[in-house]
């Protein structure tokens, strides 16, 4: 079943829809996502044969590939927030799932290169937790 979902930047300059359905979510602790993201993983939905259509700021985007790896990405080139990344050549279009405005319905499936993943990545269930900026 196709569905709709809305997305946006930071700072608003980039905006997208996607048309298709998220097969796959999962939580990535690889090194490349570690530094792309500057947190312990990446969140990302793939969406096989869904159609990416930019609604803003289609100028503003920047793409990086590492050299003869899979690993790729597509961020704002005014604040640096990732947004999806369509490799056609895979069939598939990359959500970043922070980048999204709308819901998702489907849950993380996966911790993967949990092997690499950084050393303080543990506990934080047991880390306090507070609704906003702690005083």
């Amino acid at each position: 079943m196709s569905q709709l979902h809305t997305g946006s930047c930071l700072c608003g300059t980039v905006k997208f829809e996607l048309k298709g359905e998220f097969k796959k979510f999962f939580l990535c602790h690889c090194s490349r996502c570690r530094k792309s993201s500057g947190t312990a993983h990446c969140s990302n939905l793939f969406a096989p044969g869904a159609e990416l259509t930019w609604l803003s700021g289609e100028d503003k985007l920047s793409f990086y590939k590492l050299e003869d790896t899979n690993f790729a990405r597509t961020f704002c080139s005014v604040c640096g927030s990732n947004v999806p990344t369509d490799a056609k050549a895979r069939g598939i279009v990359i959500v970043p799932a922070g980048c999204l405005d709308t819901d998702v319905d489907l849950s993380p499936q996966a911790h993967l290169f949990t092997g690499s993943k950084a050393n303080w990545d543990e506990g934080f269930e047991n880390v306090p937790a507070f609704e906003g900026m702690p005083s």
